[in-house]
């Protein structure tokens, strides 16, 4: 398939015009260098999705897109339940609610300089991390009920944190509307010993300075200035989130048609959003989210325990903790009315503009903090939302650096030992159990994050706040 024909709107922002069986347009953000990188079967994706029942405005892209199973990673989509919208599980993906989470450490990187080598041996040896891993943590199936019901909430009562943690997650900590017995005993099964673990692929535990600031006033609401040190830690609902993908994909690619959904590719499996499966899945995905919040919640808790035995001083505070995978209802305004909407992020950020009451109160002012995963070795960045982002795409931002090239290619290209080599003559320790791991996730193998996070602010979806490079990094 040829790509659509793309008409530029603005800078940053292109458009394809409904054809077919498209029921509203497409909107790539991205500027004159990333649109030229997206590949056909990604502008494909984003066509197909606008095609799908009771989308609203538009099928967004944002500029870390790439082809996905089913939605493009990086895709951002609405529906409105009332006008028959779905809810589709390839909109969400299988890594439900991956995301990120940063906290201060009040540390200085004279400070990690002195200790680094016995600080990423620590973080190492205390985090499990890799395909298949598990922790000490071991769940029976009335825990892990509560657990998929609670979320960070549930982890904190039972030790891991403290109640203040909980007000810099998304929605408290807990995902409401989470139904427990709609999660297979299949995906029970395999997470029952994967609480507090990093799991695999682009997940990751980096230890960062803020090498940037870009807006000071932004910046110190945050708590940041440079030279700081942060811990970001990135990863979602492991072997759960995969099998509840897994488990609901097959019953939507079978019930669509009785439906009435005609669907432009079979990876876009859906249902409407108000039927028996559609609330079934619902109920499944947040209980998936929660899942997620829980994990990281955790393992804050085993990171501070490890910065507790080598600075005993060090106080890990909570910056904030972002989603993405994520299908939310929200609340948006359409031709000037509000409407209870919901928001499909594949790869996509939540990025709530100043004055959201769904933020902490110390950020209202701010905006929501955006949380900018790079790759090992490459930048991260700290984003705030803006209010014109409602307006622009839902209150929606990028997520990270997007891939360039596949898994496989990857490990054609480069090996392991050289990514650490290559790393350690610019002073960042990487620890991994998989050196082919490592070689899938080279750098290089993703977009330039700078060019995806400058495209971002441009186009108004997110203001750049601070930008951080690695000091430590411990990957699957």
């Amino acid at each position: 398939m040829a790509k659509p024909a793309l008409k530029r709107v603005s800078e940053n922002i292109w458009q394809v015009e409904p054809f077919g069986k498209m029921k509203v347009p497409g909107v790539i953000f991205a500027d004159g260098n990333l649109i030229n990188d997206i590949d056909e079967k990604t502008l494909s994706q984003v066509c197909n999705v606008a095609c799908l029942p009771g989308i609203v405005k538009a099928s967004f892209a944002m500029p870390d897109a790439h082809m996905g199973y089913g939605f493009p990673i990086g895709g951002v989509a609405a529906f409105d339940p009332e006008a028959g919208g779905v809810i589709s599980g390839g909109g969400v993906g299988y890594d439900i609610a991956c995301g990120v989470r940063t906290f201060h450490t009040g540390l200085s990187e004279d400070d990690i300089t002195a200790v680094k080598e016995k600080l990423a041996e620590s973080l190492f040896r205390d985090i499990p991390a890799g395909v298949g891993s598990t922790g000490d943590i071991t769940l029976s199936t009335a825990q892990l009920d509560s657990m998929l019901s609670g979320g960070a909430v549930w982890a904190v009562e039972k030790g891991f944190g403290t109640k203040e943690d909980l007000d810099f997650i998304e929605e408290g900590g807990c995902a409401k509307g989470a139904n427990p017995s709609k999660v297979s005993p299949q995906a029970k099964k395999r997470q029952r010993e994967q609480m507090g673990t990093l799991g695999s692929g682009n997940h990751y535990l980096e230890v960062q300075k803020v090498v940037d600031i870009y807006d000071q006033q932004i910046a110190e609401g945050f708590g940041l200035k440079k030279g700081d040190c942060l811990v970001s830690v990135h990863c979602g609902s492991r072997g759960l989130g995969h099998q509840i993908g897994t488990d609901y994909l097959r019953e939507m690619a079978s019930q669509a048609a009785s439906f009435g959904i005609d669907l432009p590719d079979r990876e876009l499996a859906s249902v409407p959003v108000n039927s028996p499966s559609g609330q079934d899945y619902l109920g499944a995905m947040r209980s998936g989210i929660n899942c997620a919040l829980a994990n990281r919640q955790i393992l804050t808790e085993l990171v501070r325990r490890v910065f507790s035995g080598i600075f005993p001083k060090a106080q890990l505070k909570m910056l904030y903790d972002v989603s993405h995978n994520t299908a939310k209802m929200e609340e948006h305004k359409v031709n000037g009315k509000s409407k209870n909407l919901l928001i499909h992020r594949k790869g996509a950020t939540r990025s709530f503009g100043p004055a959201s009451s769904d933020l902490p109160a110390c950020y209202q002012a701010f905006g929501q903090p955006v949380l900018i995963g790079g790759t090992m070795g490459t930048s991260s960045y700290i984003l705030a939302g803006t209010v014109v982002s409602e307006s622009l795409a839902f209150s929606s931002a990028c997520h990270g650096a997007g891939r360039s090239m596949s898994r496989t290619a990857a490990t054609k290209k480069w090996q392991g030992s050289q990514i650490v080599r290559e790393l350690a003559q610019r002073k960042i320790i990487i620890k991994s159990k998989s050196m082919r791991g490592l070689a899938e996730e080279a750098p290089d193998a993703y977009k330039n994050v700078s060019a995806v996070v400058e495209a971002t602010a441009n186009a108004g979806l997110a203001k750049k706040v601070a930008k951080l490079l690695p000091l430590i990094c411990v990957k699957g």
